[in-house]
C-alpha cells in the first residue's frame, strides 16, 4: 500500500459548489476509483489559502495503468467537467499533473 497525498489550488468563489459536488460524489465515479485500487481517500480544504489537500492509499501495484483507467472512465470525465473549473492547478506542479503530487516525509501508525 502507497499512501499519496497532493495539492491544488481551489477558486474561492467556487468553493460552496465544490463541497456540494462532494457531498454525494456520483457512485459510478467512486466505483472506479475502488476498481482503480484507491482506498480511504479525504479531500481537506484549506482557507483563507484556498487550498485543497487530497490524501489516499493506493493499494495497486500499476498506479499508471490504474490512473489512466481513471481517465478512461466516461463519467469520471464528466464528473471532471463539473469539479475541474473550480480548481486552480499550482504553477510548480509537475508536467502532466492536475494535482500536484506531494512527498510523504512523516507516518506513524
Amino acid at each position: 500500500m502507497q499512501r499519496m497525498g497532493m495539492v491544488i489550488g481551489i477558486a474561492p468563489e467556487r468553493i460552496d459548489e465544490y463541497k456540494s459536488l462532494h457531498a454525494a460524489v456520483w457512485p459510478q465515479v467512486l466505483e472506479r476509483l475502488a476498481q482503480a485500487h484507491v482506498k480511504n481517500y479525504s479531500i481537506f480544504l484549506r482557507q483563507p489559502e484556498n487550498l485543497l489537500f487530497g490524501y489516499w492509499e493506493y493499494h495497486g501495484s500499476d498506479f499508471e495503468a490504474d490512473m489512466a483507467a481513471i481517465a478512461d472512465h466516461a463519467e469520471t470525465r464528466r464528473w471532471w467537467t463539473f469539479c475541474s473549473p473550480c480548481q486552480q492547478p499550482l504553477a510548480s506542479r509537475a508536467e502532466g499533473e492536475h494535482w500536484a503530487m506531494m512527498e510523504q516525509v512523516f507516518h506513524v501508525d
